[in-house]
């Protein structure tokens, strides 16, 4: 049923975009666990993540974002990941302008929806700030159009944008897959 594949012998997704409605993902190797199931491997958390995924993203699709990918340490065969990281295809107009997130701000007033260095948190145990819906619910999605940089860098030092970014492991640099969101009647 589940769309996506067994991880690789590296312990990452096949490189491509693996399509998947929530449902779907609930139900697949990246919450239940590969086929050899690793000691210590956290269904029940990896659960609640896209269960707080599930909470998020549906805001997103309500204002018009059609495009999210889902990635991170979730994505790998990692026991027990810290979060879910992503991001969504935006317009740069609508979200330089405030648009976008007057949008999100109208659907969900919790204040989650900000990406402003100044809103970030410190939270105990973490290196660098965290945003809101981190805090909230351990769930990162970034807003990316073109020429936006992620902060991430690849094995030569250069700066990536999240399209590319996501597609490798941060450590190894190994390529890898990623996880495209769809709703339940867009599933292709």
């Amino acid at each position: 049923m589940a769309t996506i594949p067994e991880f690789t012998a590296d312990g990452v997704l096949p490189v491509g975009d693996h399509p998947a409605t929530l449902a779907q993902l609930k139900q697949s190797v990246l919450v239940l666990g590969p086929k050899n199931v690793p000691i210590g491997w956290d269904r029940r958390w990896r659960a609640e993540l896209v269960e707080h995924l599930g909470m998020l993203v549906p805001k997103l699709w309500a204002v018009g974002i059609e495009e999210v990918f889902v990635d991170g340490s979730f994505v790998e065969s990692k026991t027990h990941p810290g979060d879910i990281d992503g991001y969504f295809r935006c317009d740069v107009d609508d979200f330089l302008s405030g648009r976008l997130h007057s949008r999100l701000q109208a659907v969900d007033p919790s204040g989650l929806w900000t990406w402003a260095h100044k809103d970030r948190c410190q939270v105990e145990g973490e290196y660098l700030p965290k945003l809101p819906m981190w805090e909230r619910y351990r769930v990162e999605l970034y807003p990316h159009f073109p020429g936006l940089k992620s902060g991430i860098r690849d094995e030569f030092g250069e700066e990536l944008e999240l399209p590319a970014a996501f597609r490798q492991s941060r450590r190894q640099f190994i390529r890898k897959g990623i996880v495209r969101l769809v709703r339940d009647e867009v599933v292709r």
